[in-house]
Parts: structure tokens; C-alpha cells; sequence
């Protein structure tokens, strides 16, 4: 049992290093962090503000500022006013940033599927229910 649970900790530093090395975003034409703004935008399922980024990003008020002025100077997300508190601006998509990240979502879609090629329908199927499981089942 130990032995399966060393093997995904592993797996999960691997997965861990990749991820923050970006490999693949740069992949992808997605290189810069800004990104993760839109990721967070489009998850969040409703208003989202700076501090939101911040808070998923785990970065700083300061930080989560400049990636999202980034996005929006790349024009991929937008300041709206919120109407309810005029003192603090909601982030969305631009339909520009909706486009990039359905490209880098396809991206990634297309290095899962080669990564997984020689796999079959059914062991697709259970490797996703097992990590969707396991990601669940993670604190935080």
C-alpha cells in the first residue's frame, strides 16, 4: 500500500513540476501567466475581483494585479463596474479570451490524448474517475 502511495506522490511532483515550468502553456503559444487569470475567471462561475485571483492564484494583492492588467492589456479580459459596489470591478472574458482558452484547452486536450493513445476506451474511462476521485477527495 505505502508502495502505491509513494508512486503517486511522485507522480503528483512530476505533474506539480511540469505544471510550474508551464510546459504546456508554452506549448501551447500560452506562455505567460496572464492566463491563469482567465482560467480563474472562467471557473469561478460567477463575479470575479482581483482578490479572487489572488486567493486561487495564491499569489499577492500586488501580483494578482499585475496578471490581471496583463490580460486585459492583451485584451483577453475586461473590467466591468459592479453594480452593487461601485468601489470594485468584476472581471470577464473578452470574446478574445474566450477563443485562447478554448485554443490551450484543445492543447491540452490533444497532449492528454497522445500521452494516453495506447490506452483503451475503458482504462480512459477509469483513469478519469479515479483522478477526478482523487482531486475531489484533496483539501483545499
Amino acid at each position: 500500500m505505502y508502495e502505491d502511495i509513494d508512486l503517486v506522490e511522485r507522480a503528483m511532483v512530476s505533474i506539480r513540476r511540469r505544471q510550474s515550468r508551464r510546459v504546456l502553456a508554452r506549448q501551447q503559444g500560452a506562455s505567460g501567466r496572464e492566463y491563469d487569470v482567465l482560467d480563474v475567471i472562467e471557473s469561478a462561475g460567477g463575479p470575479v475581483t482581483v482578490s479572487d485571483v489572488a486567493d486561487a492564484l495564491s499569489v499577492d494583492q500586488p501580483r494578482a494585479s499585475r496578471l490581471v492588467a496583463a490580460a486585459v492589456e492583451a485584451g483577453l479580459a475586461r473590467r466591468e463596474a459592479d453594480q452593487a459596489d461601485g468601489r470594485r470591478a468584476l472581471l470577464a472574458l473578452t470574446d478574445a479570451g474566450v477563443a485562447a482558452l478554448e485554443q490551450v484547452r484543445q492543447g491540452r486536450k490533444a497532449v492528454f490524448q497522445q500521452a494516453m493513445a495506447g490506452w483503451s476506451e475503458a482504462e480512459r474511462a477509469e483513469f478519469a474517475r479515479l483522478l477526478t476521485r482523487f482531486v475531489g477527495a484533496l483539501p483545499g
